[in-house]
């Protein structure tokens, strides 16, 4: 996952002390905030007497044409505008060859995005109060990173706002491409740990409850103990996530058919396809977690565990299926 430092973020030190130190540390953008300010591209040009690291440039005017003509000039490798200011929306001419965005508060739908699939490359959540430093990261926005993911695969999501070494090991595991790291990382005492901390897939986050980040029960494939083995596979195929739960009448977890126990009841009944059941594929005793684990707890439980883990179904105390996790995207990302 890439790390875009947000350069006005920073309180103590002076633009080029913070771009050479922040090069050493190999970060992969300069994130700038326009705030319908022109003089933005003053310290562009600091940036780019002094380092080659591409520039970020997120843009909030409801007059964004006045911008256009500067970003050609300084060859901007990204640019975002901030939707709630686009009152006509937003052309963008020929002549700019940057990389595109769409930037959203946590109160906008993802739909607006629809307007801008065919000219722009990604989205930028804007999981904070836009403008605020330091804020919290607003969890309604992991159900809307997964929706966006779902309706539009082929497009980047980016994140700002928020973004600690807990949140960051989310965003990875959910397939981000690249944050947006404002105080917590140009204000550390120490840059270079603030940085390890944000891309290092062994780091332990703490705080975070399995609950705040997993799938819920809407988002997942579910099928009664009764259902065919047609029934099975379509679920197992609708979802593409290579499993489904079984639950009863009741919600309780009963099992998680894979694709593998798939297999294994395909070839147990070989002779006779038509014979198979669901009876005959089920995991009936899935390794599982509670949804009031922290993460530091879930991760602590899968590496005690023997077996390789690609998902979970995650259940309250009651035994109730409540959502799972996946970790496709965290082992492609790392």
């Amino acid at each position: 996952m890439k790390i875009s430092a947000s350069i006005y973020s920073s309180k103590a030190k002076s633009l080029p002390e913070l771009v050479k130190e922040l090069d050493e540390f190999h970060v992969d953008y300069f994130h700038v905030d326009c705030n319908d300010n022109l003089s933005v591209f003053d310290d562009i040009k600091t940036i780019r007497q002094q380092s080659k690291t591409p520039i970020d440039l997120h843009i909030i005017s409801s007059d964004p044409e006045k911008f256009f003509q500067k970003i050609v000039e300084n060859e901007v490798e990204l640019v975002t505008f901030q939707y709630e200011n686009l009152n006509n929306g937003i052309n963008i001419p020929k002549e700019i060859k940057s990389k595109l965005g769409l930037a959203i508060i946590s109160e906008t739908e993802i739909d607006v995005f629809e307007k801008y699939k065919d000219r722009f490359d990604f989205i930028l959540f804007m999981t904070t109060t836009p403008g605020k430093s330091g804020g919290t990261f607003n969890k309604e926005n992991f159900k809307k990173i997964r929706e966006f993911h779902n309706r539009y695969p082929d497009k980047k999501v980016y994140v700002d706002g928020g973004v600690t070494a807990d949140v960051s090991f989310v965003l990875r595991n959910m397939g981000v491409y690249s944050v947006v790291s404002g105080s917590y990382l140009v204000n550390s005492s120490v840059i270079g740990s603030a940085m390890h901390n944000l891309r290092n897939q062994y780091y332990v986050p703490s705080g975070m409850h399995v609950r705040d980040v997993m799938m819920s029960k809407e988002e997942i494939p579910v099928i009664g103990e009764n259902s065919s083995f047609a029934e099975t596979l379509n679920s197992i195929e609708k979802y593409n996530f290579g499993f489904t739960t079984v639950s009863d009448e009741n919600g309780k977890l009963k099992g998680l058919i894979s694709n593998a126990d798939v297999r294994k009841g395909l070839i147990k009944k070989i002779s006779d396809l038509n014979k198979i059941e669901v009876n005959d594929i089920i995991n009936r005793n899935p390794i599982k977690v509670y949804d009031d684990f922290t993460i530091t707890e879930m991760i602590e439980f899968i590496k005690n565990t023997k077996q390789n883990i690609l998902y979970l179904p995650i259940v309250d105390r009651n035994n109730n299926l409540t959502g799972a996790m996946t970790f496709t995207n965290l082992i492609k990302g790392e």
